[in-house]
């Protein structure tokens, strides 16, 4: 690999003069920058990125932690993050904690070794020691979907409270009373906003709560796939299931084809996310179609304006989901 020395002898120039060529930083003669660029181009040297970031205290990098990446929603998320933060001039380093708090620890320590900029952070659990690595550490931060406790940061996330109820609620107007939930981890904010709406919904509706009507899976299909089992051996099993995602909805709907149960004649089923699988599960689900791309975007704005400006006021942005309806929920038909 080329390196600076060797543009500069081959170009007749100082070392010094090279680097004002390539970061601009002072006037250089015409015919010494074209010489300089043309042994560049030549010897195919690719400036040091380190030294750079040593010199200018920034790599302009950004490092993001995710708890499970075979989850379409944090590739979707992930997408808008890229293409803001590209934008932006800032690269991205992903990590995947796969739900192992012990993993996460380990990766965020990783990622400031490699001198990031800043961090954004899906949480895969909140607790003292992840607390104070992040307090410990301050660097710029944005947290999006999950607070993590006692840590002060820019917070993203979606109306989760507004999405399980607009999603209950529809199936409240198709004559479903009889509404189960199959809801992810209870210790996750977006689950459990989730949750909320959907008892909200029943409560304004003046259908009593059933506590064998919801479960908490894992917000996996194999996850979704057993807790539809679970409400379908039920004596009194429901007309309409909301599932928290749609990997578990589709696994749930895999479940229900098993027993014989029919989409949606038997059956209503409605996801969480909206997923591009969502629409070519079958029967294409219905869903709530969280805002993914715009999350990802405003979370890698937030990060860079955090970073630009680090004693600015914390900003809390909720964005609104909404209803996208397809075949797997049907109106009621009383026996």
């Amino acid at each position: 690999m080329a390196t600076m020395k060797q543009v500069a002898e081959k170009a007749r120039v100082s070392t010094t003069t090279v680097s004002h060529v390539i970061n601009n930083t002072r006037v250089v003669s015409e015919d010494a920058r074209e010489r300089v660029l043309s042994v560049i181009q030549e010897l195919r040297y690719i400036p040091s990125a380190v030294a750079r970031s040593l010199k200018n205290d920034r790599t302009h990098t950004l490092g993001m932690m995710i708890p499970n990446n075979s989850n379409p929603y944090f590739a979707e998320v992930i997408q808008g993050i890229e293409d803001a933060s590209f934008k932006l001039g800032y690269n991205i380093i992903l990590c995947n904690s796969y739900d192992d708090p012990k993993k996460q620890a380990a990766y965020i320590r990783v990622l400031m070794e490699k001198r990031i900029d800043g961090l954004i952070l899906v949480s895969s659990g909140s607790d003292e020691d992840l607390s104070q690595l992040l307090a410990d550490e301050g660097i710029p931060k944005v947290l999006v979907d999950r607070e993590v406790t006692g840590v002060a940061a820019d917070f993203i996330e979606a109306d989760h409270v507004q999405g399980g109820y607009e999603a209950t609620r529809y199936l409240l107007s198709l004559g479903h009373h009889k509404i189960a939930c199959v809801a992810g981890p209870d210790t996750l904010l977006p689950s459990g906003g989730r949750v909320t709406g959907y008892m909200q919904a029943l409560k304004e509706a003046g259908i009593a709560f059933r506590p064998d009507y919801l479960i908490h899976a894992d917000f996996t299909s194999q996850g979704g796939y057993n807790a539809f089992q679970q409400l379908l051996a039920l004596s009194d099993r429901p007309t309409a299931i909301f599932a928290s995602n749609d990997l578990m909805a589709i696994g749930g709907i895999c479940a229900a084809n098993a027993a014989g149960v029919s989409i949606p004649k038997d059956l209503s089923v409605i996801g969480y996310d909206d997923i591009a699988l969502a629409s070519f599960s079958n029967p294409p689900l219905t869903t709530i179609a969280q805002p993914k791309h715009a999350i990802g975007q405003l979370t890698a704005q937030t990060l860079v304006k955090r970073i630009a400006e680090p004693d600015a006021p914390l900003r809390r942005e909720m964005l609104k989901s909404a209803l996208i309806i397809r075949q797997s929920t049907a109106a009621l038909v009383q026996a």
